[in-house]
């Protein structure tokens, strides 16, 4: 091969939409803030730990400020005292933003039919994903989290602001 040759590296040429790229980096990249209630957060911190490596993914970064990140996993019993501090931790994630429901507590009010508990958080905040399961083990929280970036490759981000700007207006 001469000095003035081209490499076959010269000639990859890729072509996508920006819409595509943004979406891939988004899901590939995802930054949770964590509210572990009960006992789902310790199947969640299991799936964290070196067994099932949730790092893998691109989401081993729990953060503690809602901030810097945007993906809230409620994981366990809301409560009616719990549901306003929940809500403001969501309303200051920085757009787009996910959420997961983990258990049967949050995402149906588990076993507690009673005064304190609310039947859902789907009732609080929008929820992306439902995770079943009392607790979930960690392999189901990771297929949560498979349909989550699923969900986000395939998302519009046209649509997602004129949800928002819809809600506002």
């Amino acid at each position: 091969m001469g000095v003035n040759q081209p490499t076959a590296l010269e000639h990859i040429l890729i072509t996508t939409k920006v819409e595509k790229v943004m979406n891939w980096s988004r899901a590939t990249s995802v930054w949770p803030v964590t509210f572990g209630l009960a006992c789902c957060a310790i199947e969640m911190m299991a799936a964290g730990a070196s067994r099932f490596d949730f790092d893998r993914f691109g989401a081993g970064i729990f953060r503690a400020s809602p901030r810097q990140a945007d993906l809230m996993i409620i994981a366990g019993t809301v409560t009616y005292k719990m549901a306003p501090i929940i809500k403001t931790l969501y309303d200051q994630m920085p757009e787009p933003k996910w959420v997961m429901a983990m258990g049967s507590c949050a995402t149906a009010g588990g076993p507690f039919d009673s005064y304190h508990t609310i039947q859902g958080v789907d009732k609080v905040i929008p929820v992306d994903v439902y995770i079943p399961g009392c607790p979930p083990r960690p392999e189901a929280f990771i297929y949560g989290f498979l349909k989550l970036q699923d969900k986000i490759m395939t998302s519009s981000l046209a649509d997602r602001y004129k949800e928002i700007f819809e809600e506002v207006g």
